[in-house]
């Protein structure tokens, strides 16, 4: 599989158009893949689209921007309000593809799905993978780590290294978890690996005030 090096949405041609989970096919508003760079050091991974990804086809973007912001005050993301962020050395994705309104996705699409995200990690082959909540940090589990899913537990992992096969995971609660204090504690121990000062943005992006990404937007 070839990568579409000047796209960032969906640059690896994956298929926009997946059937192999029919309840997910008739609630969703587009197939929700990976997004930004393809030799990037970096991917963050989360566990499933949020209605604003869902509407734009690109992660983390909507009710879930907290991480694109966190991106931002580190240097990899220069827009994060945009429905299409400029990205830099960092790829975005998710466990499984596709969204549903009133429920997580069951083990079987996770594992329908698996081939897909397999697929974008070892093209990208990155330095550090970022697990945005529990279902995306047990989703690596296995595969990725010498532990097992029961042994990695994200509220206590939040903001630390874990040691993986070949990279570094560091594991992030889910947006929606997150107090000001967590958040501030993950900016700074990711500008800590990127040898960044994160506080010259500092203060720019006003929902990391709170800790969570905006509420009550127009999706």
């Amino acid at each position: 599989m070839d990568a579409r090096q000047d796209e960032a949405a969906n640059p690896f041609g994956m298929d926009e158009d997946c059937q192999q989970c029919p309840e997910l096919c008739e609630t969703r508003s587009q197939v929700v893949h990976g997004y930004g760079d393809v030799g990037a050091d970096f991917v963050v991974l989360g566990e499933a689209p949020t209605p604003g990804a869902d509407r734009t086809g690109v992660p983390f973007t909507g009710e879930d921007r907290l991480v694109l912001e966190v991106l931002s005050r580190v240097g990899l993301v220069e827009d994060p309000a945009a429905d299409e962020p400029e990205v830099d050395d960092v790829f975005l994705s998710y466990v499984t593809r596709c969204h549903h309104p009133d429920r997580a996705a069951t083990d079987e699409e996770v594992r329908n799905c698996e081939g897909y995200r397999s697929s974008e990690l070892r093209m990208i082959n990155p330095e550090i993978i970022v697990p945005v909540g529990g279902r995306a940090l047990s989703a690596l589990a296995f595969q990725y780590t010498t532990k097992s899913a029961d042994d990695l537990d994200v509220a206590e992992l939040h903001a630390s290294t874990v040691r993986g096969r070949g990279f570094e995971l560091l594991p992030m609660l889910s947006p929606v978890d997150q107090t000001a204090a967590e958040t501030e504690a993950f900016v700074e121990r990711f500008a800590d690996l990127l040898g960044t000062d994160y506080r010259q943005t500092k203060g720019r992006q006003g929902s990391l005030e709170s800790g969570r990404g905006p509420e009550n937007e127009d999706l």
